[in-house]
């Protein structure tokens, strides 16, 4: 068993019978979400909503129970990886694209699970691109806005054509290198017109499940 598989396993153990529990995309994401089908099959009740479409279509091949984040109050748990995060519990998502769906969803929960292998925490975020999500009419001069800014933008594209997020925006990978000051990233991106939401999360996190070879640890923020 790999190291992604270990943590998105063990986060499951988390989910008590009864919940609504947010499921989150991406590699780490697909062990665990694998693992709640198993559980659902074993007499676990919850109400699940996904954060993407390719989660939503891998938990119906699950018969895991699907809700839209309009028909429950409140997300008790939500379960999703990370690209990176530093030692105070800030992180960058979006590698997969559903950064939106998952800010979303993870700011509608009562606790947020991070499952990340070793080599996403880090000393400092921005070494990983930070996604930024685009509308795509201007989308050029959003992106000169940025280059301005000094955030190396590229706009991602998958086989020559731009990515199309499950809303249907483009996204911008910012390629920082290091992000010293996150709170001021964070600020100045929400007030480019044209940017939808980025990949910085910021004090939403409530534990980290750390994947390593044969083992796991939990990280607790808040």
């Amino acid at each position: 068993m790999n190291s992604k598989q270990l943590a998105g396993e063990k986060a499951t153990e988390l989910i008590e019978d009864g919940m609504v529990v947010g499921l989150g995309t991406g590699t780490t994401a697909y062990f665990m979400v694998n693992k709640v089908g198993e559980l659902v099959r074993g007499g676990l009740n919850i109400k699940a909503v996904c954060t993407s479409e390719v989660t939503r279509k891998q938990a119906i091949s699950l018969k895991i129970p699907l809700y839209t984040l309009e028909e429950v109050d409140m997300i008790d748990l939500t379960i999703d990886g990370a690209d990176e995060v530093d030692p105070n519990g800030n992180g960058i998502k979006g590698g997969g694209g559903a950064l939106l769906f998952e800010k979303i969803v993870a700011a509608n929960s009562k606790q947020n699970i991070w499952i990340v292998d070793e080599s996403k925490l880090v000393s400092k975020l921005g070494k990983f691109p930070l996604p930024v999500e685009v509308v795509p009419y201007g989308h050029l001069q959003t992106i000169r806005k940025l280059e301005f800014l000094g955030y190396n933008p590229k706009l991602r594209k998958v086989n020559d054509k731009e990515f199309l997020t499950d809303s249907n925006h483009f996204i911008a990978d910012l390629y920082l290198g290091e992000i010293s000051d996150p709170e001021k990233l964070d600020y100045t991106l929400k007030h480019v017109p044209g940017v939808i939401e980025h990949g910085l999360f910021q004090g939403i996190v409530n534990k980290v499940v750390v994947g390593n070879e044969d083992s796991t640890r939990i990280i607790e923020f808040r």
